[in-house]
């Protein structure tokens, strides 16, 4: 893990309450009431019941707590171990682990691998690629990892879909919402449903024909 490589890391060194301070942040939208449950209503919506299911960058817990509570087998994964304590502490029942992405080495295989929450732009460039070769390496036959971040955070999409590509993965569907609204060119944020490129493609789903910007 090279901190001068990694945002997230790098924020840390700049501001040691950052983890602190981001804890809090969700804490306060929670007792507001905000919705911060729509990216594990979609995953959910992708899989059958008692999925098993890694949160690849889960923070604190909240995307891997919500589908926990649906009934699926969840693995959490990430590099800050004070939000892995909070998700521990907020969401008993998954496995949480401290880990870097980027050397991720599980036993296990999974039905969906979901990565929310601008994880991939706070990745270190040198190793975004390898992430979602990790990815690819850890997914069930059948299995699909769904990937979300927004525009201007200095990964492009249409590198991010490259990386994808030579990760072994390709993508099947493309929106801009996580409530599954089509990707178009001007979209601000990218979901993207990614397969093994050997692996089974999946039927034509409203929006695809959207596809990757030209």
């Amino acid at each position: 893990m090279t901190v001068s490589d990694n945002l997230w890391l790098q924020k840390i060194a700049e501001n040691p309450s950052h983890s602190r301070w981001y804890i809090d942040r969700f804490r306060e939208m929670a007792d507001r009431g905000a919705d911060l449950a729509g990216e594990a209503r979609m995953i959910d919506a992708m899989v059958p019941r008692g999925s098993r299911i890694l949160d690849a960058g889960c923070g604190t817990g909240r995307v891997g707590g919500n589908l926990a509570a649906a009934g699926h087998d969840v693995t959490g994964v990430d590099l800050d171990p004070e939000l892995i304590a909070e998700a521990a502490a907020q969401h008993p029942g998954p496995r949480w682990r401290v880990g870097d992405l980027s050397e991720l080495d599980l036993p296990e295989r999974f039905d969906a691998i979901v990565c929310a929450g601008n994880v991939m732009t706070f990745a270190g460039p040198s190793t975004r690629a390898e992430i979602l070769r990790r990815f690819a390496a850890h997914l069930a036959e059948g299995g699909r990892a769904v990937v979300g971040f927004g525009a201007g955070r200095g990964y492009a999409f249409d590198d991010f879909l490259a990386d994808a590509a030579t990760a072994g993965l390709t993508a099947d569907l493309l929106l801009s919402t996580w409530d599954l609204r089509p990707f178009t060119p001007a979209a601000d944020f990218l979901v993207a449903i990614l397969r093994p490129s050997d692996g089974p493609a999946a039927p034509p789903a409203p929006g695809a024909e959207h596809g990757r910007p030209c």
